[in-house]
């Protein structure tokens, strides 16, 4: 075997091995868990392997010449103005990396702001400082509440230990199906504010008096967590999101329950009054 494909095999493993374990650090992403956060994170490494090419490439150069030719073993330096060739080439060298990271980027941000046929759509309002969120078209449609951070005070006041999710936890989650396109509809009550949940790939400012909008289709059941990413008061950092993906059936069996709240205390109302 060739010293080149030898270390094509070394660099496609290397490759390999730490897009899988970059998974796991905390200083990377989160694990995608959408289509878009799939894409959102490929460019990213590929971006950073582009990126660590460039950074060999130029400074090999650069350290080759310095040693092989400097003064002390008697190399003369040239004496030219510059060449054309190779000003075409690095110019042409970047126009073309520039373009090739681009192009999936572009096709990316389009497929974001593609919020069209969704299978449900939920209003996200932004308030100081929780979360409302209203249930307006598809399964689950008029279900309304609030979402508030449930962190026990006595941890925030450092008189029990901090829980697993601290910080990261609300009283009631947005429910939504596995495999169903979910568009977000984002406003604010008060100031700006922005939801956010990075395991989706997805984040949008919620601003008074406009609306905005994104989208996901959730790959797998669990418990996806984000939180406001705009700063909005001095409770900023007190409210978070959680996104509960549930199966089919579920869904379904928790959308009836809601219903079925929502309708008791509707009756409960009308015999008191």
């Amino acid at each position: 075997m060739s010293s080149k494909s030898v270390m094509a095999l070394v660099g496609s493993a290397a490759l390999a091995f730490y897009s899988s374990m970059a998974f796991s650090s905390k200083y990377n992403f989160q694990e995608p868990q959408s289509v878009i956060a799939q894409d959102i994170y490929d460019q990213h490494i590929w971006a950073l392997w582009i990126c660590l090419a460039i950074f060999v490439g130029v400074f090999g150069v650069m350290f080759y010449s310095i040693v092989k030719h400097r003064k002390s073993v008697g190399y003369k330096a040239a004496n030219f103005h510059h060449s054309t060739a190779v000003e075409v080439i690095w110019t042409t060298i970047p126009l073309l990396i520039l373009v090739a990271m681009a192009y999936p980027a572009t096709k990316t941000v389009i497929a974001m702001k593609d919020t069209s046929a969704s299978d449900i759509t939920i209003k996200a309002t932004g308030y100081q400082w929780m979360w409302g969120y209203d249930y307006l078209q598809g399964e689950g449609e008029g279900i309304s509440f609030y979402s508030k951070l449930s962190t026990p005070p006595a941890q925030m006041a450092n008189k029990e230990p901090k829980g697993e999710n601290y910080l990261l936890e609300v009283d009631n989650n947005l429910v939504v199906p596995v495999g169903k396109k979910i568009r977000v509809i984002t406003t604010a009550n008060d100031v700006l504010h922005a939801w956010w949940v990075p395991a989706f790939g997805v984040k949008q400012d919620a601003i008074p008096g406009f609306i905005r909008d994104l989208w996901f289709t959730a790959d797998k059941p669990g418990l996806y967590r984000g939180q406001c990413a705009e700063l909005c008061g001095k409770d900023h950092g007190f409210m978070p999101i959680v996104v509960e993906v549930l199966e089919q059936e579920k869904y379904a069996q928790w959308v009836a329950d809601k219903q079925k709240a929502s309708a008791a205390v509707v009756t409960t109302a009308a015999v008191g009054n």
